[in-house]
């Protein structure tokens, strides 16, 4: 066997090792075998002069840089749109509903730095950071020095890899043990790592990088996530092997809250799920923002969580006769409080979740009052189930069962009534500073309030005559409510409590209807045109204003002098005009092209309708603009806009 011969025999065995050993962590050889070839390797490479471009000895990274040079991406690297709420992920999916609807890949959002790896005809050329997505930092010198990725594979065309560098927290805490400054969190750590000039500080911190998505491939078509990741573990690339491939909303909600657990229990640091359309033909119609797939999001956890026992369940009805379980759990200390109580979803969450009596959980304080139940971690032998009522535990009407949810059917339950009031007031409704669900629930007992619009009827005399309610109290509370007043539409379009709407679809309702008058009169076909309104919510919506009681509860509010803030249309550059955004614009972000839009008159629509009288068409305009020429809607480009807008504002000096 000649020298060459036995190069390529010992790259390919120590690249199996080393696959073994740090991509499956089943090592078959033990350090000294390894170490006995590597030399071996490296002599043969002295003695010839020659160095395969896979060799492993190309890992050592090399002399410290001056600089990192720039280096544009072949395809750019998006960020992820991020969601907090459980409105916001409503949203994400009925986009998905709209555009045809599919399945979703739920994976961990490692917080590390994300890095793009660049192969060409089967080899390793190129790591660079993903900077701001076009262009990013050469590090490849750094990158060499991490073996849980591969420097050959099979496909032959020019392929990009995206994957997070990542410092394991065990290995954080072992290099701070010695260091001489201590790394504060693994984040910075990888960061730092990774983005070092030395490459032998890179080394030393010993991260590694878990690969997730395929960025540009030359020579086929990129396929569905669930292939994606096939693909890069079939070429050697190193994955964190968790992801879920789920048929619906409901199961992403699931695979959330079984990741928010269990990440406790890995050894990456994580600070979220990402949420993906899994097939690439729905990915391409649905297409991007100019910053974000609009495809695929990220569910951001909040970072106060503690584990405690759950000594027993209660239920409360709220402002839609929903039932909710509340658990009362062991006192924990969680975000400088002691939390006594912990909310769940419904009674299909308590199974999901696999939520008992006695049972040991993860809570997380998702707001500023009470935290949510996010899994159980251990059961004990005193564990219980939890029963389904199978009546209301304040009125005692019988409940019906919608889905995983129980509902009270009697629209004057106590707690109902309370808290459909108490959230009329709330700061992101009519704003009725010091008006607290306690005190929805004073005025109901004491002086009858059943209606929103009996907070505007209220009696001076009667109300400072309550327990608690002195001069100043009653004097504020009146002021407030009077203020209240001028409220902007999308607020009060949210206080209304309309099933389905909230905060992010009531400002949507504003935009597109512009008054309570005209979304009272919104037909389905407008309502489901709208991006993040669904069928359901339509439903909700239409039934709502069909409502006689509704119709008169709102008439009595206006007659109160109640006056959601109609936008007047007369005098304005667009006034009359329902206009639609379509591609990119230059000069103007989307959202502050829509606010001088309505700024100056016009409505702004989401989709072309029959009713669009204008397209404003940015760069990469796509189905939209189509749909506006086959329908024979005017359309115009971002100079003509901002020349109607300043010919608009110069007329109104």
């Amino acid at each position: 066997m000649d020298g060459m011969e036995r190069m390529r025999g010992l790259v390919a065995l120590l690249n199996k090792y080393a696959y073994e050993y740090y991509v499956l962590d089943a090592p078959v050889v033990s350090d000294a075998e390894y170490d006995k070839l590597y030399d071996e390797l490296k002599e043969l490479e002295a003695d010839t002069g020659v160095r395969l471009p896979d060799s492993p000895t190309r890992r050592v990274g090399g002399e410290p840089v001056k600089a990192f040079a720039r280096h544009t991406h072949i395809a750019r690297l998006y960020s992820l749109d991020k969601a907090v709420t459980e409105d916001e992920m409503n949203a994400f999916f009925t986009r998905v509903e709209k555009a045809g609807g599919g399945t979703f890949a739920v994976e961990y959002k490692f917080d590390g730095l994300t890095v793009c790896l660049t192969y060409e005809n089967g080899a390793f050329v190129r790591a660079t950071t993903r900077g701001n997505g076009v262009e990013g930092e050469d590090v490849t010198a750094q990158i060499l020095t991490i073996k849980s990725f591969p420097l050959s594979i099979s496909y032959r065309g020019t392929l990009e890899v995206r994957g997070e560098a990542v410092i394991r927290l065990s290995v954080l805490e072992e290099y701070n043990r010695t260091a001489a400054e201590p790394l504060k969190n693994a984040r910075n750590a990888a960061a730092g790592a990774v983005r070092n000039l030395d490459p032998a500080v890179t080394a030393s911190r010993r991260p590694e990088i878990l690969f997730y998505d395929v960025n540009y491939m030359s020579e086929e078509t990129v396929f569905s996530q669930e292939e994606a990741i096939a693909f890069l573990e079939r070429e050697g690339f190193k994955t964190f092997g968790h992801v879920r491939f789920c048929k619906n909303a409901e199961e992403v909600f699931d695979a959330i809250a079984e990741i928010d657990v269990n990440r406790k229990k890995i050894d990456v640091l994580t600070d979220g799920a990402v949420i993906k359309v899994n097939e690439f033909s729905l990915r391409e119609k649905m297409g991007y923002t100019d910053k974000f797939p609009r495809w695929a999001i990220a569910f951001k956890f909040e970072a106060e969580e503690a584990v405690t026992t759950v000594e027993k369940v209660t239920w409360q009805v709220g402002r839609t006769g929903k039932l909710t379980p509340l658990a009362h759990v062991t006192p924990v200390e969680l975000a400088g409080a002691t939390v006594r109580r912990a909310t769940l979803n419904n009674f299909g969450d308590i199974l999901r979740k696999d939520i008992k009596k006695g049972s040991r959980v993860v809570i997380r304080r998702s707001n500023e009052v009470i935290p949510e139940i996010l899994g159980a971690v251990e059961h004990t032998g005193e564990s219980a189930e939890i029963e389904k009522p199978s009546v209301c535990p304040y009125c005692g009407q019988k409940l019906t069962e919608e889905g995983a949810n129980l509902f009270c059917t009697n629209k004057d339950c106590r707690p109902r009534v309370v808290a459909a009031l108490a959230n009329f007031a709330s700061k992101n409704a009519m704003d009725i500073d010091g008006f607290s669900e306690m005190t929805a629930a004073q005025l109901y007992d004491e002086l009858g309030t059943r209606k929103f619009s009996d907070l505007y009827a209220l009696d001076k005399g009667k109300l400072s005559a309550l327990e608690g309610f002195g001069k100043k109290k009653t004097e504020n509370l009146l002021a407030a409510i009077e203020k209240s007043k001028k409220v902007p539409l999308d607020r009060f379009i949210f206080a209304l409590g309309i099933g389905g709407v909230g905060r992010v679809a009531s400002k949507d309702l504003a935009r597109r209807f512009g008054s309570v008058a005209a979304l009272e009169k919104a037909t389905a076909e407008e309502l489901i045109a709208m991006e993040n309104i669904g069928e359901k919510t339509a439903e909700d919506i239409l039934a709502y204003f069909a409502d006689e009681e509704n119709a008169a509860e709102i008439a009595r509010l206006l007659g109160a002098g109640v006056s959601p803030g109609v936008r007047q249309a007369a005098g304005g550059a667009f006034a009359g005009q329902n206009v639609v955004l379509t591609g990119t614009l230059v000069r103007f972000k989307r959202s502050e092209a829509q606010k001088r839009i309505e700024e100056a008159g016009g409505t702004c629509q989401s989709a072309v309708t029959q009713k669009t009288t204008l397209v404003v068409a940015g760069e990469s305009a796509g189905s939209k603009l189509s749909k506006a020429q086959a329908l024979g809607v005017r359309v115009i480009g971002e100079e003509e806009f901002i020349k109607i807008l300043e010919e608009g504002a110069s007329a109104a000096k």
